[in-house]
C-alpha cells in the first residue's frame, strides 16, 4: 500500500497529512501540525523557514515511528515569497513576508515605466502590491546581485530536501512575470526589476519526480525513505485540485481560507479588458488549466480579532457570538489595503466603520459579524462579476478549505448568491496535494477519477438559500 505525505504550510500554521487509499477511498490522518508567523527582523517582517524545515524532519520522524518505511511527499505553501540563493547554495537571507511595508506604493512606481493595461496582457494577473514583481522591485539590489538562484517557498524547500532545483509553475504564475504567450518569464518585466531568466531555476508543472531525500538528512535524522513530488505547490491551486465538482453542471469554487478565493477552473487564459477592469487573474493551475479567480483578504482579519481579543476564544465560538448578532449592520470593504496588515485590526474594523458612519462593532460577536458579512457580500459581488466576464450562470458554489466549517459565513453565502452551495472538504489543500502525488504514482488515472474518490471520501454539507435574507 503507497503511502503519501502532504506538508501543507499557510500563513499561521503547518502539518504533514499522511494518506492512503483504502477500499476506494482517501484515508488522511494529520500526524504532525506546528505554528508559523513573520516576526520583525532587520526591519522586515520575516519568515523563518529554517524552523519550518526542522518541523518537517520532526514531522517525518513521526511518521517513521508509525512504522512506515517508504512513502512519496509534496510540499505546498504560500505563494509570492522566496528565498535567494547564492552559488554557494546557501539561502542569503530568511524570506521577507508578501505582508511586509516594503512594496507600499510599488504598484504605482513600476507602472510609471510600463502600463498597467501592458503588464495584464502579458501575464493577466491581478494586481497586488503583495506579488512577486513589487517585491523584487522593492528588493535591496545589492542582495539580489548576489543570488545564484530565487526559489519560491516550496521549491526552496523541495531544494533542501532533495538538493534539486526547479520553479515550479502554479507558484511562478502568481509573480505577475510570467507571459501567458511564451510561457516563460516577461523579458521586459524581468528587466525593469533587474533580474535575468537564469535567476530562476528550470519551470516544471504539477505531478514531476523532483527525486529521494539526501541521504545527509538521514544521518541526522530517523527518516523513511522519501520520494518527493512536485505538486501543484501554491496552496490554492492544490486546493482547487480538491474540489470534489463530479458533475456537469457549472461549478465555481471558492478556496476559504486566511485569503478567500473566488473563481473557476478554465482550459485557457482569460486576460480581456473586461477582466483587467476588475482586476481577476489567471493563475496557473494544474494539467493545463487556469484559475481564473480573484483574491479578496479573506479570514485573515477574524484570525487577527481572535490575536487580539482579551477573550479567550475559538474560531467556533466566534463564529457562534457573530450567530448571535444582527447581519449587515456594518460593512467593511474587506479588500482595502488598510486590513492587509495594521497594526490593530480591531481598532482599523471600527476605524472604517466610524468613517463610514455606520454603527461601530463593539464586541467579539459584532465584528465577526461585521466580517462574515462583509465577506459574504463581496463573494456575491465577485461572483456576479465572474459571470458578467465568462457569460456562464453557474449553478454550483464550492467551498473548501477551513473557512467551510464556519457555517454562520456558508449560509450567509448561500443566501445572498441564491447557489447551490457545497462546503468541504475543509482539508482541500492537503487532498490536493496528495492527489496530485497519486497521479504521479499512477494509483489514480487523472483528476477526474481523483475528484471522484475525493467526493466519495468526505462529508460535503449542502446550503439551501433564503433569498429573503440580506437583501
Amino acid at each position: 500500500m503507497n503511502q503519501y505525505i502532504a506538508v501543507d504550510i499557510g500563513a499561521s500554521s503547518g502539518r504533514l497529512i499522511l494518506s492512503h487509499i483504502e477500499k476506494g477511498k482517501l484515508n488522511i490522518e494529520e500526524v504532525h501540525r506546528f505554528e508559523n508567523g513573520f516576526q520583525k527582523i532587520n526591519h522586515h517582517d520575516r519568515w523563518n523557514i529554517d524552523a519550518l524545515i526542522r518541523e518537517i524532519f520532526i514531522g517525518l520522524e513521526k511518521v517513521k515511528a508509525m512504522g512506515i518505511d517508504k512513502a512519496y511527499l509534496g510540499v505546498d505553501t504560500w505563494a509570492v515569497d522566496y528565498v535567494m540563493v547564492n552559488k554557494e547554495r546557501q539561502k542569503i537571507a530568511d524570506p521577507i513576508s508578501y505582508r511586509d511595508q516594503r512594496t507600499q506604493n510599488s504598484i504605482d512606481q513600476l507602472t510609471s515605466k510600463v502600463s498597467k493595461e501592458s503588464i495584464y496582457e502579458k501575464t493577466g494577473i491581478q494586481f497586488l502590491e503583495l506579488n512577486t514583481l513589487y517585491q523584487l522591485f522593492a528588493e535591496n539590489k545589492k542582495l539580489l546581485k548576489k543570488a545564484d538562484k530565487l526559489l519560491f517557498i516550496p521549491d526552496y524547500i523541495g531544494f533542501v530536501l532533495t538538493g534539486k532545483q526547479v520553479t515550479e509553475i502554479t507558484n511562478a504564475s502568481t509573480t505577475q512575470m510570467l507571459n501567458l504567450r511564451s510561457a516563460l518569464f516577461d523579458d521586459e518585466l524581468m528587466e525593469i526589476v533587474e533580474v535575468t531568466n537564469d535567476l530562476f531555476a528550470p519551470l516544471t508543472d504539477p505531478g514531476q519526480v523532483l527525486g529521494l531525500i539526501q541521504e545527509r538528512w538521514k544521518d541526522q535524522f530517523d527518516l523513511p525513505e522519501i520520494t518527493v513530488v512536485t505538486v501543484a505547490s501554491h496552496d490554492t491551486a492544490s486546493a482547487v485540485v480538491g474540489v470534489p465538482a463530479v458533475t456537469d453542471k457549472n461549478w465555481a469554487y471558492l478556496s476559504s481560507g486566511t485569503w478567500s478565493l473566488i473563481g473557476i477552473e478554465s482550459p485557457v487564459p482569460i486576460n480581456s479588458h473586461e477582466a483587467f477592469e476588475h482586476n481577476f487573474t489567471n493563475e496557473w493551475g494544474a494539467y493545463g488549466t487556469y484559475r481564473f479567480l480573484k483574491n479578496i483578504m479573506g479570514l485573515w482579519i477574524v484570525q487577527e480579532v481572535k490575536r487580539l481579543s482579551e477573550e479567550d476564544l475559538s474560531f467556533k465560538e466566534m463564529a457562534e457570538l457573530a450567530d448571535q448578532v444582527p447581519d449587515f449592520q456594518s460593512i467593511i470593504d474587506v479588500n482595502d489595503s488598510r486590513f492587509t496588515n495594521p497594526d490593530n485590526m480591531i481598532e482599523e474594523i471600527q476605524l472604517a466603520c466610524t468613517e463610514s458612519k455606520q454603527p461601530i462593532p463593539e464586541t467579539t460577536g459584532e465584528l465577526v459579524n461585521c466580517v462574515y458579512s462583509s465577506l459574504a457580500k463581496n463573494y456575491d459581488l465577485e461572483l456576479k462579476n465572474l459571470e458578467q466576464i465568462t457569460g456562464n450562470n453557474f449553478q454550483q458554489l464550492h467551498i473548501v478549505g477551513g473557512g467551510s466549517n464556519v457555517r454562520k459565513l456558508n449560509q450567509l453565502t448561500a443566501d445572498l448568491t441564491g447557489k447551490e452551495v457545497y462546503a468541504g472538504p475543509s482539508e482541500a489543500t492537503a487532498i490536493g496535494n496528495i492527489v496530485v502525488q497519486m497521479i504521479a504514482a499512477k494509483e489514480l488515472a487523472d483528476i477526474t477519477e481523483a475528484r471522484k474518490v475525493i467526493r466519495d471520501s468526505f462529508e460535503i454539507e449542502r446550503f439551501h438559500s433564503n433569498k429573503t435574507k440580506g437583501v
